[in-house]
């Protein structure tokens, strides 16, 4: 008995195209390392529910017996897809029940959202960002990726992880344009009290929003992709260190690996993680 296998992590349309791709108020010190994810004065935060272990991601959120056959192993939260125009598969399992379910399980769960990408990234893509629209569209997508993670119990407090598939980030008013639609969404998910994260490649997306000179409002939490086999968020991480300190990353290794428990087959990406989890319950 197995689910299907599902197509690699971040595949974003029909013809698999793969994806090569905060908290609020973060405070800056003066080297520019992020020394703290904290609310507004006027809002009441939830604690930061923090998962530091091993997590995988799959494409298609997968049954909850499987997840519960799973339970148990080596991982012990897992990346779900819970909105975006961009979502290379159908969510047939994720549901607010299944949330439950599996939290009740013991899992973890690290909820993504697959927002516009950039107009000068290759490929097609559902939804795309413009120069002019940029900020318009992170705020709308950042309030769709709130009302989404809600409606499946994930409450106030939850990071919501923006995935971002790889892009020119030499092509200035392009990577404007992404900072600028990452800024009004993160500020968007700060408003209604949600901690916004970042997935995207050490090489590109997620280098851009490591090394944005200007650090008003980016997400406070970040994940990285860098496929070498190594399971640390410390030793291979490719920034200052003062960056995203205190739980605040995770790094996607490996990427493909077919593994089965209690009779599932699911083919995930693994995850080292040290950072916000939803809260749920």
């Amino acid at each position: 008995m197995s689910d299907k296998p599902r197509k690699p992590a971040h595949r974003l349309s029909k013809r698999n195209r793969y994806i090569a791709w905060g908290a609020a108020g973060v405070a800056v010190a003066a080297t520019g390392g992020i020394i703290a994810q904290s609310a507004s004065a006027t809002t009441a935060w939830p604690a930061q529910k923090t998962f530091t272990g091993l997590a995988f991601d799959t494409c298609a959120a997968p049954s909850a017996s499987a997840m519960n056959a799973w339970k148990g192993g080596s991982y012990g939260a897992a990346a779900v897809y819970v909105g975006g125009k961009n979502r290379g598969c159908a969510q047939p399992n994720l549901t607010a029940p299944w949330v439950k379910t599996v939290t009740a399980q013991g899992w973890k769960l690290i909820p993504l959202y697959v927002g516009a990408q950039p107009f000068c990234q290759t490929g097609s893509s559902p939804e795309k960002m413009t120069a002019s629209n940029a900020s318009s569209l992170g705020a709308s997508d950042g309030a769709d990726a709130v009302a989404k993670a809600s409606a499946l119990g994930m409450k106030q407090g939850s990071a919501i992880y923006l995935d971002m598939e790889s892009y020119d980030t030499k092509n200035v008013s392009c990577n404007n344009a992404v900072l600028a639609y990452v800024r009004a969404f993160t500020k968007t998910l700060r408003a209604k009290t949600y901690r916004a994260g970042y997935y995207g490649f050490s090489s590109s997306s997620a280098n851009a929003v490591a090394t944005a000179t200007d650090r008003t409002d980016l997400p406070g939490n970040l994940w990285y992709a860098k496929w070498d086999n190594l399971n640390t968020t410390t030793s291979d991480w490719p920034w200052s260190s003062k960056l995203y300190t205190d739980h605040s990353r995770a790094h996607q290794y490996m990427v493909n690996s077919k593994e089965s428990r209690g009779g599932y087959t699911i083919t995930v990406d693994r995850d080292a993680w040290d950072g916000p989890v939803a809260i749920v319950g």
